[in-house]
């Protein structure tokens, strides 16, 4: 998971204007994001179109969102969806945005979890409404006790524990996993199952995500200082590449790996400078969720049958396979 996605957001005072001006697009019967699909109705009495609210946990600039987003989108398109897409780092704000699709009256939500706590509310008010909620990316131990229909994402404990396992395979001895966002459930579960399965020692650093020259600066200081580090486990496409120059300035032999990737990142793996990624498929998870909301509107099915999530990961990327994922991070959609 990741944290900042380019998005159409309604921060502050201009988010009810944001929404009236969607609300105004829906009333309307059409979307600048879901699509005409096969041109038939979404499963609605008397042709109702169907709306769903995807709502997110990020800022803007970060492509993994846009992934999640870009299968979103397309299930809308296939299944005649008006679909809004919002997102907000800030769980309070985050919360809102949800309390505002309910007011908007759609037809289904779909939400992230990294403050399940935060969410519970907005959630249990959904759910009061009729509205069914779905959860996606990030969530995995919270996603039933908050009362969502269902979940699609990576178990990101499994995760780290195969990036410990992976590195038991590579002969690490000592690795630095790096949690941007200190609070979030998915990183930390990463970066502990790292710990659990991971023969060698872990040390956990925690920067700023929000400004990428201090996370790197933290990175490069630690590496200066403890020169056993000979691995670097980062949480994001984009902190990988900035870790790579931390490791060039330090003087450092560390390798380093990461979580999530993006078409630079499997351009770095393919070269070595990264060793290695995992991939939780944020495309299919954008998906998945919207269409499991259209699935049981339509049809009454429920993924997972409302008990067991739905993995799409982790699944590796190294340099023997890059070239074969290339293609379709070159298409924004892995």
């Amino acid at each position: 998971m990741s944290t900042t996605p380019p998005t159409t957001r309604f921060p502050g005072r201009v988010r009810t204007a944001a929404l009236v001006a969607v609300g105004c697009l829906l009333a309307a019967g059409c979307s600048a994001l879901g699509g005409e699909g096969d041109g038939s109705p979404a499963g609605g009495p008397g042709g109702h179109r169907m709306k769903v609210a995807m709502v997110t946990h990020g800022g803007e600039g970060d492509a993994f969102w846009d992934r999640v987003r870009k299968g979103a989108e397309a299930a809308a398109d296939k299944d005649g969806i008006d679909l809004t897409y919002a997102g907000d780092a800030d769980a309070a704000d985050q919360a809102e945005l949800v309390r505002d699709a309910v007011r908007d009256e759609v037809d289904g939500i779909a939400v992230t979890l990294a403050k399940p706590q935060a969410m519970k509310g907005p959630v249990a008010e959904a759910r009061k409404a009729g509205i069914p909620v779905v959860g996606l990316n990030s969530g995995m131990d919270a996603w039933r006790s908050t009362g969502l229909l269902g979940y699609f994402g990576q178990d990101e404990s499994v995760a780290g524990r195969a990036v410990g396992d992976k590195l038991n395979g590579l002969k690490a001895r000592h690795a630095l996993c790096v949690i941007h966002e200190r609070g979030n459930v998915a990183l930390e579960a990463r970066c502990a199952g790292v710990k659990k399965t991971f023969e060698g020692e872990t040390e956990m650093l925690y920067v700023e995500g929000t400004d990428m020259d201090a996370v790197g600066a933290a990175v490069t200081a630690r590496l200066r200082q403890e020169s056993s580090i000979d691995e670097v486990v980062m949480n994001g496409a984009a902190f990988a590449l900035a870790a790579v120059e931390s490791v060039d300035e330090a003087g450092s032999k560390a390798q380093v790996a990461t979580f999530d990737l993006d078409e630079d990142l499997v351009a770095a793996v393919e070269r070595g400078d990264v060793q290695f990624a995992v991939d939780q498929q944020p495309y299919l998870q954008g998906y998945l969720a919207v269409d499991a909301l259209w699935l049981h509107r339509t049809n009454g099915n429920v993924s997972g049958g409302g008990v067991a999530p739905v993995l799409t990961g982790p699944a590796f990327v190294t340099r023997a396979n890059a070239g074969a994922v290339a293609e379709f991070a070159a298409g924004g959609t892995r």
